[in-house]
């Protein structure tokens, strides 16, 4: 159904971004001091000296070593509110593990109320990430003040994208959310959705022509950065979920329609579905392109995959990010054969199975990519056993519920995490490899494409093709249905399948186990709460809809 038409410039070419999209004081965490700040009269005398300081220093925030930091690898942030909320994977109570007070239930049944502590945190994560980016736009403010001959556009573009690509994270788990005034620390304003979107749109777009087109997950100058392609792929990301993003009001049943959203680009008006092409496009333009085998985009030493496009650069012997996600899936036993750690948690749902065809004649290929299952194996070819050395560790991947205390397969119920290659001279129980963590890759930009034109009434069987091709799978007719499966069968573990379930309508249903809370189908569920915390300290801050202290 349609609610209003909503017209969103974009220009090609122009000025960088520098609107209202700022930062302000935040009582505690949105006014704290970043650790790596500089005086204000300490002034940095050279270009590489401002890029060590005022942009180097924001890419410590893509990763993380701490529950809920890190766009990805560590726990109870972001990856896990999109992942475990949904019908892809769930962490089950297994007698006394993986409890926890409750939270892991009440991810998966949305049940997480206005006071979780692990919401709360990755808020202050995300706020903490972009106070750091505008806190080295006013020291890029200080140097161009006291350096007005040096050209300082492409460090503040790239301060630019960065912090966009925090407001989108931030805007996508929260929706109505405060936008910051980096000039300006005395004030804090929510805005509506909508208006955030179109922030991030300019912003995102404003720094392109500063940007390089360099690949950002090869090591280099431009390693783990963000480049042109990067800012392409979220741009797509966006127009994809357009619909989602300019609704302000989620829970009326009603949202705008992609055909009636316009981008201005290059001098041409397009609606979200062909944005979204378009970004997709110049990306391809680049020279990115599926892997040959699935596999190398996330084996140890992944840097040269032709087909990954941002990446958390991982390397155990410089860096402290962690990759817990391997670490907590595999049973004791199956991590101890590695000569590793496990805590024996994650699994797939019910739901995720049946997708794959698990077990059936029909089973995609992808599934042995993607899951560990039945009986188990170490590095050498080695049978794995249970503490008894006699009996053999066999995962039951249908057994799996949300609480499965005091079954016999409490242990090892549900198909437990693969995706990534095993490196077993791994440090820190198996947490700091040197498997770079991917972010965003070429495979979704294809999936992103075929959807949009389908969306626009279009065939997209060419690029569905490609990406079942690469991994043999038989040949599918390009639907919305079968794309939304197929993002599952490319996508999972990939932390997307939340925002997948929401564009499709899918969030609020039933599912493998977790039934439909009262009044959840109209929408509510489809943004978290504000943190109760933040609304208390901040007078005018209102809670989402649906939300009840």
């Amino acid at each position: 159904m349609k609610r209003n038409i909503f017209f969103i410039k974009v220009l090609a070419t122009g000025i960088l971004f520098s609107g209202s999209m700022s930062v302000t004081s935040c009582k505690d965490f949105l006014s704290e001091n970043p650790k790596d700040r500089l005086p204000e009269d300490e002034i940095v005398n050279n270009l590489d000296d401002l890029y060590k300081h005022s942009v180097a220093t924001l890419y410590n925030n893509i990763g993380g070593y701490n529950d809920s930091e890190g766009l990805q690898g560590t726990g109870r942030g972001i990856y896990d509110l999109n992942t475990f909320t949904t019908d892809e994977a769930i962490m089950p109570t297994r007698g006394t593990d993986w409890y926890d007070g409750g939270f892991w239930q009440g991810l998966y049944l949305h049940k997480w109320g206005v006071n979780n502590n692990s919401i709360h945190a990755t808020w202050e994560y995300l706020y903490k990430s972009i106070n750091q980016c505008d806190e080295s736009l006013r020291r890029m403010d200080l140097y161009k003040k006291n350096h007005p001959e040096d050209d300082i556009a492409a460090l503040r573009a790239e301060i630019i994208a960065l912090r966009s690509i925090f407001y989108y994270y931030t805007m996508d788990l929260f929706g109505r959310i405060p936008v910051l005034d980096y000039k300006n620390k005395t004030k804090i304003i929510q805005y509506d959705r909508s208006y955030v979107f179109r922030d991030i749109v300019d912003a995102l777009q404003s720094s392109l022509p500063y940007l390089s087109d360099e690949r950002s997950n090869t090591p280099g100058e431009y390693y783990g950065r963000v480049t042109r392609p990067v800012v392409y792929f979220l741009l797509a990301k966006l127009a994809l979920n357009a619909e989602i993003y300019t609704d302000d009001n989620w829970t009326d049943g009603i949202r705008p329609e992609g055909k009636d959203i316009h981008f201005d680009i290059d001098g041409k008006t397009l609606n979200a579905w062909e944005a979204t092409v378009y970004y997709c496009d110049k990306i391809t333009s680049l020279g990115y392109e599926l892997e040959e085998d699935y596999r190398n985009n996330f084996a140890v030493f992944n840097e040269s995959s032709k087909e990954n496009i941002f990446v958390i650069p991982m390397n155990k012997t410089l860096y402290t990010n962690q990759f817990i996600y391997l670490f907590r899936s595999r049973h004791y036993n199956h991590a101890k054969a590695y000569g590793l750690s496990g805590e024996n948690g994650a699994s797939a749902t019910v739901d995720a199975l049946k997708v794959f065809g698990y077990n059936t004649e029909n089973e995609d290929p992808r599934f042995d990519f993607c899951y560990f299952d039945d009986e188990l194996t170490d590095l050498n070819g080695n049978p794995i056993m249970l503490d008894d050395g006699k009996t053999r560790l066999v995962y039951e991947p249908m057994k799996v519920d949300v609480d499965i205390s005091g079954k016999p397969y409490e242990k090892t119920a549900g198909a437990r995490m693969k995706k990534y290659e095993v490196d077993n001279k791994a440090f820190k129980d198996g947490k700091l490899i040197d498997n770079d963590i991917v972010l965003f890759r070429y495979a979704d930009v294809l999936l992103m494409k075929c959807e949009a034109k389908i969306r626009n009434g279009e065939n997209g069987n060419t690029e569905l093709e490609d990406v079942r091709n690469r991994v043999k799978a038989p040949k599918r007719e390009a639907t919305l249905e079968n794309i939304y499966n197929e993002r599952l069968l490319e996508l999972a573990w990939e932390g997307w399948r939340r925002q997948d379930m929401i564009r499709f309508g899918k969030f609020t249903e039933s599912y493998s186990h977790r039934p439909q809370l009262d009044n959840e189908a109209n929408g509510y569920t489809t943004v978290f709460p504000i943190p109760d915390k933040f609304i208390q300290m901040n007078k005018g801050i209102e809670q989402n809809y649906g939300y009840v202290k």
